[in-house]
């Protein structure tokens, strides 16, 4: 770590993956916008939906400028809502929490990147669906991440559902081209472990991946670097793909109040996960992000009946 709390300065690798992330934030909101315009979908606007990328900079617990981020939120007439953000940031994690973050204990500098995707379609046929890659650094180096995907209704809510069928099989396979570094069946468990709510004891949603602390060599290890970043890569470009025709094959049917309603109690639940478990928003309030773009998570509208 830096005596400036960003190694990215010395390290190209990391300022790399920084420069990846921006792209990625970019492709991803081609990507959507073009959904938009193929769709009328049932906003209250008859123009497609465009994103508003508005840039921010934190500053660390100190006073220091601790790097910040672009927020991309698009209010559309096929997305409800939809986030896609990106971020750069570094300083040191709070007391408190430095002693939850691998690496920090020790020292308590951090310098971290990522995208984070959460999509809230108007259709309750149209499942709402997340995905974030990111990539930290402490005195340890490690990706995380993962992609999954929640139907609204009850009825497709089920594993042999073909959107979810087809959701699960583009992570699986993205983790069998990256085999060496990418446990398939491990990270499909750690996800139906991870999006659960305890409290129902009742899954988020149908599943896909999660991991974190990936770091196949251990700090040292420049080659591992390079396979667990391409997995990463392939986790990004592959939720576009999937995402892009689960909207497709669902955006022009049409659904009744009722299925409305099921999704506002079905979008409750998102809320529930988001604000008690999440570990992504707990990390970005804990490190001063964007509070904005860290909630702008939760669904336009939800229900609790």
């Amino acid at each position: 770590m830096s005596e400036t709390g960003d190694p990215s300065r010395a390290d190209p690798r990391l300022a790399a993956a920084a420069a990846w992330f921006g792209g990625l934030q970019l492709r991803l909101v081609s990507a959507m916008e073009g959904l938009e315009r193929e769709f009328p979908g049932a906003g209250p606007s008859r123009a497609p939906g465009r994103f508003v990328l508005e840039p921010w900079s934190r500053t660390d617990a100190s006073g220091a400028p601790g790097g910040g981020g672009r927020m991309g939120v698009l209010r559309g007439r096929l997305f409800e809502k939809m986030g896609v953000h990106r971020s750069t940031v570094s300083g040191a994690f709070p007391a408190e929490f430095a002693a939850q973050i691998p690496g920090a204990a020790e020292d308590p500098r951090f310098w971290a990147a990522g995208v984070s995707v959460i999509a809230h379609p108007w259709s309750p046929h149209v499942p709402t669906a997340h995905m974030n890659v990111r990539l930290v650094r402490t005195t340890k180096t490690w990706f995380g991440g993962g992609a999954d995907l929640t139907p609204m209704l009850d009825e497709r809510r089920v594993q042999t559902d073909p959107d979810a069928v087809l959701f699960r099989a583009a992570m699986r396979e993205a983790c069998l081209r990256h085999a060496g570094v990418a446990d398939a069946g491990r990270f499909e468990a750690w996800c139906d472990e991870y999006f659960f709510l305890p409290h129902r004891d009742e899954p988020r949603g149908i599943g896909g991946i999660f991991f974190d602390r990936l770091n196949s060599a251990g700090d040292a290890g420049n080659s591992a670097f390079e396979d667990d970043f391409a997995f990463v890569r392939d986790v990004g470009e592959s939720f576009i793909s999937v995402y892009s025709e689960i909207v497709r094959r669902n955006a022009s049917r049409p659904w009744s109040v009722a299925e409305r309603e099921a999704q506002g109690v079905r979008r409750g639940r998102y809320v529930e996960f988001n604000l008690l478990y999440d570990r992504g928003t707990i990390f970005g309030l804990k490190t001063g992000g964007n509070i904005a773009s860290i909630l702008s998570s939760m669904p336009p509208e939800a229900r609790w009946p």
